[in-house]
């Protein structure tokens, strides 16, 4: 199926299901896709081998300057994002200036659009990074993916490359005491021949448990809403997400649905 990349550095504005008017953020390259992870739902496509020597990343001058570019440019027409986001092409914290780049992006937040929050999209595979984690903390929305309990239905879904343990993952995601928001895909259908699906009640009751252990300040549940580079998924209708979502509420958790 068909999947696009980001083609520049401050992208938008778009129209985000969970985060209203959003200016994106790419610190990725514009012509490939540079992930810790490989995702099979994944909008931007295929994470390919080898590809980070070959690509070059924006750096932190450039950034800054094209984002304040953008947001002078939004003042001027009266018409200033509700947030500032960083995804794009892959997994953002993953830029060796993350946390400069977050430093510069509240400075200029705080000078062009003070009413703006500033979001990051991770799937939490670079926690263990003292500087991405403080820069982290800065930011109004520390989103940070958890697809499942279970490591071989995040092997299967999510593809990590390297060293993945959902438990230490965990444990970092619950030492940010709350300053995090847990994102879940809930699909279903094949990858490979084997079946997928993490709606069922083994899946969604484990991963109460871990968003328990996690105690975030909320807790984003989706699912696919555009093409996707595996052809055998499936969207998960709205409904069935309402009812995870009513478990969610009633364990005690803010929880936002986008079907």
């Amino acid at each position: 199926m068909a999947t696009f990349l980001f083609d520049k550095i401050v992208f938008g504005p778009v129209i985000s299901r969970r985060l209203g008017i959003s200016l994106g953020i790419n610190l990725l390259p514009v012509d490939a896709k540079v992930c810790s992870f490989d995702c099979i739902y994944c909008e931007c496509g295929w994470t390919l081998p080898n590809r980070q020597k070959k690509s070059s990343l924006p750096d932190r001058n450039e950034v800054r300057e094209k984002l304040e570019e953008t947001l002078l440019k939004m003042q001027s027409e009266n018409q200033l994002p509700d947030v500032i986001t960083f995804a794009g092409n892959g997994e953002p914290t993953l830029h060796p200036a993350f946390a400069g780049i977050i430093d510069d992006t509240i400075s200029l937040r705080n000078r062009y659009a003070p009413n703006a929050r500033i979001a990051v999209l991770s799937n939490a595979t670079m926690l263990h990074k003292p500087d991405v984690v403080n820069a982290l903390l800065k930011v109004d929305d520390n989103i940070q993916k958890l697809d499942s309990a279970f490591e071989e239905t995040v092997r299967l879904l999510d593809c990590p490359k390297g060293d993945f343990r959902i438990g230490k993952v965990v444990e970092q995601l619950a030492a940010f005491k709350g300053r995090v928001i847990v994102q879940t895909m809930f699909v279903r259908g094949t990858w490979k021949g084997q079946p997928i699906d993490n709606t069922t009640p083994r899946e969604v009751d484990a991963w109460m448990e871990l968003l328990h252990k996690i105690a975030p300040a909320q807790v984003m549940i989706y699912t696919i809403d555009r093409d996707t580079p595996a052809e055998t998924l499936e969207k998960v209708p709205l409904s069935e997400l309402e009812v995870i979502a009513g478990k969610v509420k009633a364990a005690g958790f803010s929880v936002q649905v986008s079907g």
